[in-house]
């Protein structure tokens, strides 16, 4: 086939550093590209496939990133980047059976269309929230950084997407830092029906990078030779010179945002000008004309290449659909983790529960050489709690970094560490304040490993709590907020030996860890804590006391509330568990002393609908109801935001009724 909307092409092909190998490449990649596309859309008419985003009309930008960059470099392409995949050259039938939602492809059937990863090819796939992928680049790009190598990373996004904060955030992460990020903003014109003149008010996207003091460039995205041509220049120059570099290429959306939303909000002149702008058909007319390739050579190719389609895709048809197995899906949830013991060996010191947060911090930095460390004011400043004070002087500034405010790039960031292979520990300022970077805790931390075997190696630090008249938005503990998403691990130390103990195992477990650490506890609670780094595993709660009249669920500063209680009421014989962590939950410890006391009573410093007490609690209504005396009790704070006046926050916490209602249980 020819070209046959133009005779001769729109686009100047004139760049004569680009080897006639290398133009032929660009010409097959995209056209590879193109025929998959084809294919799928009559698929997609069959009821064969159950959606698809086309990125027909935008192949050169795909085609032409790739090429400039290195086999081992990292893209994070979106669901119109097609061509990354082919370029990479991914076998067809494993891209077949992806969409099919075969084993064969890459997320077991748990995901579809191009959201997944595989570091086989360098490729790491995006979610349907926009930005998150962003500030990931940042994170990989950082790990070039910290390991020395001469390479970039480049994301890709669309003109809606940099409406998103994450857009903002990634960006700024980026320019402070330095990092070689080639952000790829793929300007369609619209973010499915919304013009680009409703998603921003500035002429270009590349404006942008001004404010964020980076370089920036705006590429003709229809034309193969001057995507490859300019991006390879730029890559190599970020590559000698690290930076992250802004580049919006012009192009245009050829279909719907996907095919069921159709194109009808377009006006038919400006889809008939830009289709004269079709990247494929302008460098084949170019290179008929300059009798680089014959048609021959054309069919000849096409031919071959859409056998290797229907082969693939036979294989992917042919592969019987996945047969669900439990046990498979609950295990992938979590990377495996074996918990190794290792016991301390020196001898104690009575430590603050902030003295050892710190410590055992301080140590894991020793033991894993290339640990990291993100958050504000945690540098020079020590943090607002003084946790990482002094940590520079030993472990210098690239692993103990302070950041930006922006906790979703944060987050981020540290996601694109793990894919690099290296772990982190974000420290969210204030426990409350991790809402602004609760979409990719929830979204792509909890989910990777269950989508495509990736682990988030990642640990984040939350001050908690109230009891210091901070109000609102600095003293909620927000553990119910994560220990809801399947994914995350959630732990709550009331103690400094286990907080020491504990952070050290989220630290060597590769999945999400919310670590909570009550602030009022911090300098308020001491305890004997041997002095050099030991580990303690999760799910294991502590029996704190033993008793036959009831059991006394809890953890965090309410495991103090009920000790004071108990110390208050030398008469109650009292089982009292200390949760510790409450993702692994130990539910087998609950059980067994409930069967045995015949009680319980569920004390926490959150307030109670949608809360841990309340999840327990049903749990023991269902598997211990012929073993109890009385109800199940949950004590929690009341339904209101936190208040800020010291009478007030008396009267919001559990810890003003958990007494009464003890006795009330018992008397019951």
């Amino acid at each position: 086939m020819t070209n046959k909307l133009n005779l001769k092409p729109l686009f100047n092909y004139d760049f004569k550093e680009i080897s006639l190998k290398t133009q032929l490449s660009l010409y097959f990649n995209m056209l590879k590209s193109r025929l998959i596309e084809e294919k799928m859309l009559i698929l997609l008419r069959q009821g064969k496939i159950s959606k698809w985003f086309s990125g027909i009309g935008q192949e050169a930008i795909s085609v032409g990133v790739t090429m400039a960059l290195n086999a081992d470099e990292y893209i994070l392409p979106m669901h119109r980047n097609l061509g990354v995949f082919t370029t990479r050259e991914i076998p067809l039938h494993r891209l077949f059976s992806q969409w099919q939602g075969k084993a064969s492809g890459f997320t077991k059937g748990r995901d579809r269309s191009f959201h997944f990863g595989t570091q086989d090819y360098k490729i790491i796939g995006m979610i349907s929230h926009l930005g998150p992928q962003l500030g990931v680049a940042d994170g990989i790009a950082l790990s070039h950084i910290l390991k020395k190598e001469t390479k970039l990373t480049a994301v890709f996004s669309g003109d809606g997407g940099t409406s998103e904060g994450d857009f903002h955030e990634a960006l700024n992460v980026a320019s402070v830092w330095n990092l070689p990020v080639l952000f790829c903003i793929e300007n369609n014109g619209y973010g499915l029906s919304t013009p680009s003149n409703e998603q921003y008010n500035c002429e270009s996207i590349a404006d942008r990078g001004v404010g964020y003091g980076m370089e920036s460039h705006v590429i003709e995205g229809n034309n193969v030779m001057e995507v490859f041509s300019k991006v390879d220049a730029i890559a190599k120059s970020v590559r000698k010179n690290p930076r992250p570099v802004l580049i919006e290429f012009k192009t245009f959306r050829m279909r719907g945002h996907e095919e069921a939303s159709g194109t009808k909000y377009v006006a038919q002149e400006l889809l008939d000008a830009w289709a004269q702008k079709d990247p494929i058909s302008n460098f084949e007319a170019y290179l008929l004309h300059e009798k680089l390739i014959t048609p021959t050579e054309i069919d000849n190719f096409k031919e071959t290449f859409k056998k290797d389609i229907h082969d693939g895709l036979q294989l992917a048809f042919d592969e019987p659909a996945i047969i669900p197995d439990l046990e498979t899906e609950l295990c992938d949830v979590y990377k495996p983790f074996e918990y190794i013991a290792t016991e301390p060996t020196s001898s104690q010191e009575t430590k603050r529960l902030i003295d050892a947060i710190s410590e055992g911090l301080r140590q894991s930095m020793e033991v894993h050489s290339d640990l990291v460390i993100m958050g504000q004011d945690i540098a020079e400043y020590g943090g607002v709690f003084k946790i990482t004070e002094n940590f520079v002087e030993q472990f210098g500034k690239a692993r103990v970094r302070n950041t930006p405010i922006c906790e979703s790039a944060i987050v981020e960031t540290a996601m694109g560490l793990s894919i690099a292979g290296i772990k982190s520990v974000v420290e969210m300022q204030f426990a409350d304040f991790v809402s602004s970077g609760f979409n990719p805790v929830v979204n792509y931390l909890a989910k990777s490993h269950y989508r495509w075997g990736q682990a988030a190696d990642i640990v984040v630090r939350m001050p908690c709590g109230a009891g210091v008249a901070a109000g609102p938005f600095h003293s909620q503990t927000n553990e119910a907020w994560f220990t809801k998403t399947p994914g995350l691990k959630v732990v709550y130390p009331a103690f400094p030996y286990d907080a020491k103990g504990l952070l050290a195992t989220a630290i060597n477990d590769p999945n999400p860890v919310l670590f909570f650490e009550h602030k009022a506890l911090y300098r308020s609670i001491r305890q004997e804590v041997p002095t050099d780094y030991f580990t303690l595993p999760f799910g294991v709660a502590s029996l704190l006391k033993e008793g036959s009249d009831v059991t006394i669920i809890t953890y965090g500063a309410a495991v103090h509330w009920a000790l004071e209680t108990l110390d208050q009421n030398p008469d109650i014989s009292a089982d009292l568990i200390d949760l510790r962590s409450l993702q692994p939950l130990d539910f087998k410890a609950i059980l067994a002393s409930v069967k045995k006391t015949n009680k319980a009573i569920i004390l926490q410093e959150d307030s109670l609908f949608g809360s841990i007490a309340s999840d327990i609690s049903s749990q023991l209504m269902e598997q211990a109801f012929e073993f109890l005396d009385a109800p199940v009790k949950r004590v929690a704070s009341i339904e209101t935001p936190i208040p800020f006046a010291s009478a007030l926050e008396q009267q919001y916490l559990a810890k003003r009724t958990f007494e009464q209602e003890l006795l009330a249980l018992l008397a019951y």
